[in-house]
Parts: C-alpha cells; structure tokens; sequence
C-alpha cells in the first residue's frame, strides 16, 4: 500500500520548526509494510492544501495529514477538507463531552469559544478523539482511498498514529518488508560504494540497498520486500552473511541504534563506569555519552582540559612532555586518560587532544590531527588521526573514533 504524507505549516517552510512528524509517522508505516512514496511540506494556504492533496490522493491509497487543526483563525486544515470533500462543520456532542473532560483534567478553567470550536467536526469523517489535545483525528474514505488528518503538536500525532495505524492495518493488506541495518564505521561512503559494488550489483532485485552517511559513520539498510516464492528473512540473512565477509570489524552494530546507545548497553551489561578528559573535543564525548537515558549508572563526570594548565594540574600531565611533545600527542592523551582514570576512580577513561581548527595548525600537525586514548587499570591504547580542516566535522569525527575505540576496550 502506498502512502504519501503531508505537513501543514507556514512555520515548516520559514523554518521555524523541524518536521520530525513525517520520519516518526514513516519509520512506523515501513516497519508494518505500508511503503512510504512521498512526503510533502506545504503552508497554510487553502488552494494549496486542496491541490497537493488532490495530487497525493491520485498517486497513493493512504494520505496522512498533520497540522493546521488548532482552534485559531490561522488554523484552517479543517474547514478546507470539508471543501475539498464537499461536506460541512457539524457540532458533534461526543466530541464537546470529550473537551470538558480533557479541559478539566488539564485543570483549564471554563470553556471558551475557541476551545468550543474544535467541537465542530467535517460530518462526512469518522473521528478519533484526541487524548493528547483537543483537536480530534478527522478519517475520510473515499473510492478506496483513505485520508486522515491529525494535529501537528508530535505528542498529539504520535497518540494519534497509535490509534490510526492499527485501523489502517484492518483496512488494507500490507505486503510484508524486511529491513536489516548494519552500522559501519572506517568508511567515507563512496569508499564504500566503491568497496560493495560487485556484491551490490548482485542483489536480487526484491532486495534494495540504502547508504545513510553522517559524520564518521555509514548506516547501511537492506530492505527486502515481498516476493512470490521467497522466504524473505531467509534471503536477507545470505545477503547479511555475504556482507559481513566484506566488511568483517568494519561493521559495529547489526541494528538501526547510535554509537552512544551501543556504548551505553555495554557499559551497563559490564557494569563498568567511564569519565572523559577532553581538550579539542570540548566535552562533546560526555554529552553523547550522558545524552542516553540512565547514563548515570556508568558516567561518573569529566574534564574539559582545554588550557594546558588544567591538563598539567587537574590530570597530572607532563609539563615536559607537553613542551617535548606538543599538547596534540600520543603521550599528552595517554596521561590525560590516565589522569582522569585515577581521579574519577572510574574502570575506563577516554581522552582527546587534537588541532580542530580553523587555526593553530603547523606543518608538522595541521589541522585535523587528533590525538585519543583509552586507559584502563591494564594499560592503555592511542591513536593519531587526521581529519580534515571543518572544526565542526573534526569535533564529530574525534568523538565517533573516541566512541569507536571506548567500544573495541569494552569488548
């Protein structure tokens, strides 16, 4: 079944808020096999609305509507679909019985004429109240097709979709799709590209192969879709099996998770704790490492050792081997991971010193060279890198190898 999506809001286009609704309202439909087509972005524009649904309801058998159902006049979602659909706003007493009992649970006092409103409902649509909020689901059927129209607040469409998606599910016959995704690290995507195209090429054609890149890391999505006469798990996992040959260690995870969420599960299944001791990565380590849900079971806190007298007197690192060797070395980040380890008693220490520009760098380390170790009460490991001259990037890419390495220690 195909499904197309669309956003209403002058507040998307002028980029004043983030469209999270669609991936959220996406990653559900695919995972119970309802393919995804298109998803739009338009603003509040009656004409507009009518047109890119009319387009939307040609193409595919499922259209999903957030936003523009609030009780202001700049609100106007509502009333076009009742044009669009040739029917008209009636007040509907189990929708206003449904808004006194949210108001008051809400401990809002009185009900005033714009709360009303949102009681006024198109009389050709089966509606959903809305536990979240006070516009109600709006679903219309038509010549096979289904249009549903949700509140644009994420909390309120993530309620909703749990209500929507299981009578979509009774509606239509989903067609079963199997993903598998694998997180590879050590890789520039076209690199990648380049080392994976002969087995690329190879894939059966029921079986697709995504790249999803960001900075550091490669995602990779096997999508494998239903074909007659084809166990489809079966098919995925040969292909898994194949892929895992290519890349052998390069692949860290075998599931769509964050670097950070992996590292968390390892910690907390060792039960091992961490601290950080950060020059050029400016504690963005510890707020990828504290940025999972109870973090506090394994990381005990850091330091941002920015300036060398903080790395020479809070970690006890070698005022001669800083004016030996540089603060961006391979000694400097070792003392400075054991440093932290010994003061924040903690079983494992990661640290980074590193050039992340745009300046400060030398000939003999320009920018983008980064230094990181990883101490334990057995010994520690380092390693030099070299980047790139993008200080953001470089920020990045040192906390992923970081994680990368924190990882390989934990086993």
């Amino acid at each position: 079944m195909k499904v197309e999506i669309i956003t209403i809001g002058d507040e998307i286009l002028i980029g004043q808020i983030v469209d999270t609704n669609s991936a959220y309202m996406a990653q559900l439909l695919n995972a119970e096999g309802f393919s995804v087509v298109r998803t739009t972005s338009i603003g509040d524009n009656a004409d507009e609305i009518k047109n890119t649904l009319a387009e939307a309801e040609n193409r595919a058998d499922i259209v999903l509507i957030t936003g523009g159902l609030g009780p202001t006049k700049d609100d106007i979602t509502k009333q076009t679909l009742c044009d669009y659909f040739g029917t008209k706003l009636v007040f509907s007493e189990a929708v206003f019985a449904h808004l006194e009992k949210y108001l008051d649970k809400a401990n809002i006092v009185g009900m005033n004429d714009l709360n009303k409103s949102q009681a006024y409902v198109p009389e050709s649509a089966y509606i959903i109240n809305n536990e979240r909020g006070t516009a109600p689901i709006t679903w219309f059927e038509r010549n096979g097709k289904v249009i549903v129209s949700m509140p644009g607040v994420p909390s309120e469409m993530e309620w909703a979709m749990s209500q929507v998606l299981p009578k979509l599910k009774q509606t239509f016959s989903a067609e079963e799709i199997i993903h598998q995704n694998f997180l590879v690290y050590g890789y520039p995507e076209s690199t990648l590209a380049i080392k994976l195209a002969e087995w690329e090429n190879a894939l059966p054609s029921y079986i697709k192969l995504a790249y999803l890149p960001s900075v550091g890391l490669v995602k990779l999505r096997l999508s494998a879709k239903q074909t007659e006469g084809v166990v489809l798990k079966k098919a995925v996992n040969e292909e898994a099996r194949k892929l895992r040959n290519i890349l052998g260690k390069a692949i860290i995870a075998e599931k769509d998770t964050s670097l950070e969420t992996i590292i968390s599960n390892l910690l907390k299944e060792k039960k091992l704790t961490v601290t950080t001791a950060e020059s050029c990565t400016g504690g963005n380590i510890a707020r990828l490492l504290t940025s999972v849900a109870g973090s506090s079971a394994y990381f005990k806190g850091g330091v941002v050792a920015y300036d060398n007298a903080v790395k020479e007197n809070i970690l006890g690192v070698s005022a001669d081997d800083i004016e030996e060797y540089g603060a961006v070395s391979l000694p400097v980040a070792e003392q400075m991971a054991k440093g932290a380890l010994a003061l924040l008693e903690t079983d494992i220490a990661v640290a980074t010193s590193g050039i992340a520009g745009p300046g400060g760098g030398t000939d003999e380390k320009p920018v983008g060279t980064v230094c990181i170790a990883v101490a334990t009460q057995e010994g520690v490991i380092s390693r030099q890198f070299l980047f790139g001259n993008q200080r953001d990037r470089n920020i990045t890419r040192s906390s992923v190898a970081a994680l990368v390495m924190l990882k390989e220690v934990i086993g």
